[in-house]
């Protein structure tokens, strides 16, 4: 494949979980988290539109941002998502149909998984990458255990991430973020407050520059 997990992850730390996101305000909630640093978005494919909102954005943005495509468990929704042109895709669980999928179709994926099993499975099927879900509601060590075992893995920390805790993430040894209600408070959203979301999402990226 052209470009992998590895590559989209590099200089993306954070990637915008847009999910629940009506249409409507969809195009310029990008824009407030594209003015905040933001260049990696998941649209949620169990979102109303969500196949919709993918080719929008990527229309909208074109090579500047990469436009992957979440909650992808099966194989109806990997045909929708990569019919949308989804760069890249996005599992809560280390679902075989997408595993199968994304490396027959060559497809970057970031499987989502908790426990070594899970990590055992995505290992099979030639992924390293993965997806720590949900984050949130585990001790941050739980990444170095994972590690142990399985050298030469990575994690990208979802679920409870916050302006906060992210700097945690990153410390405890994540390459990256998945943030989703947390990125831009609802009443922004609301009231179509975008200047004041795209300042709030700057704020995360401060924190990732506080970490040595």
């Amino acid at each position: 494949m052209a470009v992998g997990m590895k590559e989209i992850l590099k200089d993306n730390p954070i990637c915008a979980i847009m999910r629940g996101i009506p249409t409507e305000k969809a195009l310029a909630y990008a824009q407030a988290a594209y003015r905040g640093g933001v260049r990696l978005f998941e649209v949620a494919m169990n979102t109303q539109g969500g196949a919709e909102q993918i080719a929008l954005l990527r229309r909208e943005f074109g090579a500047d941002v990469y436009i992957g495509a979440g909650t992808v468990i099966n194989k109806e929704r990997c045909k929708a998502a990569h019919d949308a042109g989804a760069q890249f895709f996005l599992t809560p669980n280390a679902a075989k149909e997408t595993l199968r999928y994304c490396r027959s179709h060559e497809i970057p994926l970031l499987p989502g998984v908790m426990t070594p099993t899970d990590v055992g499975v995505c290992l099979d099927y030639g992924f390293q990458i993965m997806k720590l879900f949900p984050a949130g509601d585990l001790p941050m060590s739980y990444i170095k255990s994972l590690k142990g075992p399985f050298d030469g893995t990575q994690y990208v920390a979802v679920g409870g991430v916050k302006l906060e805790n992210i700097a945690g993430f990153f410390k405890a040894g994540f390459i990256g973020v998945g943030i989703g209600s947390n990125l831009i408070p609802k009443e922004f959203v609301k009231n179509d407050d975008w200047d004041s979301a795209a300042a709030y999402v700057k704020k995360f990226f401060e924190q990732i520059e506080t970490v040595e």
